[in-house]
């Protein structure tokens, strides 16, 4: 009897199971929900996100100061290793662009026919994972964004050094594997139909992106000058046989309205300008040279915490005025001791032009045409390439002021201005000055680009600033970070990745530096 009613029991249960699993994916799907996407979308979606960091790395190269040494304001100014500051790249790179990359990567199977697709989304993760390898050092790379494809909750972290050498293949492959004949990708917001330099066609939006490639592959290859010269001549002249951007028509950026789509670093400038000061040696930097793109760039209010009540204000260069490096706000009040005092809420110094370069509407700039000929400029200067460095370094120059045009509120900057500039005697090339002068303008074209600034002045060493010594024994050997570290939450939502990664880099500390920067 027992046994009889054990096998009704099995039995019905059984039918139970069998009639579940019939209805499983039904019952339990919503009807409401997006269950599929168009990878392009995500795409798009991950060009907007753009992994920038505020003004932080600006800071550590001096173009801006935050001279309130006051909790939340605290940071690489004051020579401080404060989480908040530390961690723009890392939430949006892992919780937004990567998220949308690698979704798209896993939307679209090995066998696409969205060939283009997949390439420019290939070329675009490796741009992502360059800024956080050069701001933070090892991270997540393989296991990076696996969650829900892997169920892989804690990624390890790989070696910067392995990861750069992945990144190349992935550049140089990517590249390669562009179909001219394919599909074109509207959705592209650097060169889709829609894009900042549109084209209308699959074989013109191809060769913009493989210009973009090659481009990047430059950048990257140009890291590894002072550590690995020949392999840095390698990449270089691998980067220019196969097609680097020509002029500003290839810039990769993203066009901004100041209403729907806002540039947010630049927004905080608008919304709480009384923080953010233009820094010193930048100032001078602009002024000595008569440099014409410093009206856009620099500009003194009635109130420095009332900017937004005051549209039109003073862009001469010869009244700007820069905040000393590593002095607070106290000691800049106090005029007794040299320095200029308050200003309506704020302090006597310049800040920022929020009606033009540094303009909510203004664009979110991620590889250019200047940029790309100042680095060859100097690859050219040490003998790796054909070409005058000369001819790079002043179209480099050119193409950079002509990029202004792109600005709101601005007026295009004449050729007579440009020459002007080029002649300027802490300007005019020069050989035995060639690589200071190069990697300053580099500093200057990549002022909208601040992980960009921040990277070339580590690999370069240029421009020839001086050490910030405010708190200087957390800065140790001489006053400038040298990466980020990892955000807090890492050490614990993480712990034995996060431990293992900081040991492989001697610490997690600003004094670190990623394998690429030696002393």
């Amino acid at each position: 009897m027992k046994i009889t009613k054990q096998f009704i029991l099995l039995f019905v249960a059984s039918l139970l199971i069998v009639g579940c699993d019939d209805d499983f994916v039904e019952v339990n799907t919503d009807p409401y929900a997006v269950n599929d996407v168009d990878p392009a979308l995500l795409f798009g979606g991950a060009q907007r996100i753009g992994t920038g960091s505020l003004q932080a790395e600006n800071t550590i190269v001096q173009q801006f100061v935050n001279p309130y040494n006051q909790g939340a304001t605290l940071g690489f100014n004051f020579n401080a290793d404060i989480d908040g500051v530390n961690n723009g790249i890392w939430n949006d790179a892992y919780g937004g662009d990567l998220r949308n990359i690698i979704q798209a990567l896993n939307l679209l199977d090995e066998d696409t026919e969205r060939t283009n697709l997949e390439n420019m989304i290939r070329i675009w993760k490796a741009h992502i994972f360059m800024r956080l390898v050069d701001t933070y050092g090892d991270v997540p790379y393989f296991e990076a964004g696996r969650a829900v494809s892997d169920i892989i909750f804690y990624p390890v972290y790989d070696d910067d050094e392995i990861i750069y050498e992945n990144l190349h293949a992935e550049i140089t492959d990517a590249v390669a594997s562009f179909n001219p004949n394919g599909e074109f990708v509207s959705e592209d917001l650097f060169y889709g139909e829609n894009g900042s330099n549109p084209t209308n066609s699959a074989s013109a939006q191809v060769e913009k992106w493989r210009k973009l490639g090659n481009s990047l592959l430059l950048r990257l290859g140009m890291r590894y000058s002072e550590l690995n010269p020949s392999k840095a001549e390698s990449i270089v002249s691998e980067a220019l046989n196969g097609g680097v951007m020509t002029s500003n028509d290839d810039n990769a950026y993203i066009v901004l309205d100041g209403i729907r789509n806002v540039n947010g670093r630049n927004n905080l400038l608008r919304d709480f300008p009384f923080f953010y000061y233009a820094a010193e040696p930048f100032v001078d930097q602009l002024k000595s040279t008569n440099d014409p793109r410093g009206t856009y760039i620099l500009a003194t209010y009635d109130d420095p915490g009332a900017i937004v009540n005051d549209p039109e204000p003073d862009t001469d260069l010869d009244n700007q005025f820069g905040v000393p490096i590593g002095v607070t706000d106290v000691e800049l009040r106090d005029t007794s001791l040299g320095y200029r005092g308050a200003r309506g809420a704020g302090l006597d110094y310049s800040q920022f032009n929020v009606y033009s370069v540094l303009s909510p509407a203004a664009p979110e700039e991620y590889v250019t045409y200047p940029q790309t000929a100042l680095l060859l400029a100097e690859a050219a200067y040490r003998g790796w390439i054909d070409g005058d460095a000369q001819e790079y370094y002043e179209e480099a120059i050119t193409a950079h002021m002509q990029m202004y045009e792109i600005y709101p509120n601005t007026a295009s900057i004449t050729m007579s201005e440009i020459e002007s500039y080029l002649n300027e005697p802490e300007v005019a090339y020069d050989e035995s000055n060639a690589l200071e002068l190069i990697n300053t303008q580099y500093w200057i074209v990549s002022f909208t680009n601040a992980a960009e600034a921040f990277a070339n002045f580590r690999r370069s060493g240029y421009p020839n600033l001086n050490p910030n010594t405010f708190n200087d024994d957390l800065v140790a050997g001489g006053g400038f970070a040298n990466r980020f570290s990892y955000p807090d939450r890492e050490s614990s939502a993480n712990a034995e990745n996060y431990s293992a990664a900081a040991a492989a880099i001697g610490g997690d500390n600003l004094i670190s530096r990623v394998f690429w920067d030696i002393e």
